[in-house]
């Protein structure tokens, strides 16, 4: 499981860091709130652990942007802020958790198993020979790992679980995405041609005028 966390103070970041490489998890930190956010738009992530009172972009404002754009990935707030209207602020936002330092690492792990358990962010759905974790937003196929973003892991989701069944763009969009952001059918074709380029084998039938098939044969 994949984790960003976002924390300002360097020796505090290193002892997050190496207890929960420890634990199994793949970490990368951050001490910036601009460069996370950053990087949490360029890549996948599974859970975010973020400070508040970073440089540049605060972590109030980057899950506040994150979830205006629709980025649901689970969060845990870990800060000094202790105060009842800033854990408030930090549920209202979206966050899954608030944490106050200072913490046990133990109650740390403690509260992103149950958040893992919460999701299920390691369910898998197995296809052609293939681990799907649509939470990771991974395939696993023999030693070979295809990386996809959240939207993508949706999209071949909603298609795998419904194998055979003719998709319309219509469909897809009502099932995947929210009512703020609803994409354009060429959005939708985009994401399909993203999906058709990670596999060796042709899984998409486009059947025209009517959308799209998921086979696995």
């Amino acid at each position: 499981m994949k984790i960003l966390l976002l924390e300002d103070d360097v020796i505090l970041q290193e002892i997050i860091e190496e207890f929960l490489v420890e634990q199994g998890y793949d970490v990368e930190s951050y001490f910036d709130g601009e460069k996370a956010l950053d990087a949490i738009g360029a890549g996948s992530y599974d859970m975010l652990l973020l400070d508040v009172n970073v440089p540049n972009i605060d972590g109030f404002e980057i899950l506040s942007y994150l979830r205006e754009i629709g980025n649901t990935t689970p969060a845990i707030y870990i800060t000094s802020l202790a105060g009842i209207d800033d854990l408030k602020k930090g549920f209202d936002l979206g966050a899954d958790d608030y944490l106050r330092k200072p913490f046990e690492l133990e109650e740390l792990n403690a509260r992103i198993e149950h958040i893992v358990r919460l999701y299920r962010l390691q369910e898998e759905i197995e296809f052609d020979g293939m681990k799907f974790i649509p939470k990771a937003h991974q395939v696993f196929m023999g030693d070979k790992v295809i990386e996809m973003r959240q939207k993508e892991a949706q999209v071949l989701e909603y298609f795998i679980r419904n194998e055979g069944k003719i998709i319309s763009c219509d469909e897809i969009i009502e099932n995947v995405w929210d009512d703020e952001s609803i994409p354009t059918h060429a959005t939708i074709r985009t994401y399909i041609k993203n999906l058709r380029k990670m596999f060796e084998k042709e899984y998409f039938d486009n059947i025209k005028g009517e959308g799209y098939r998921f086979n696995v044969v």
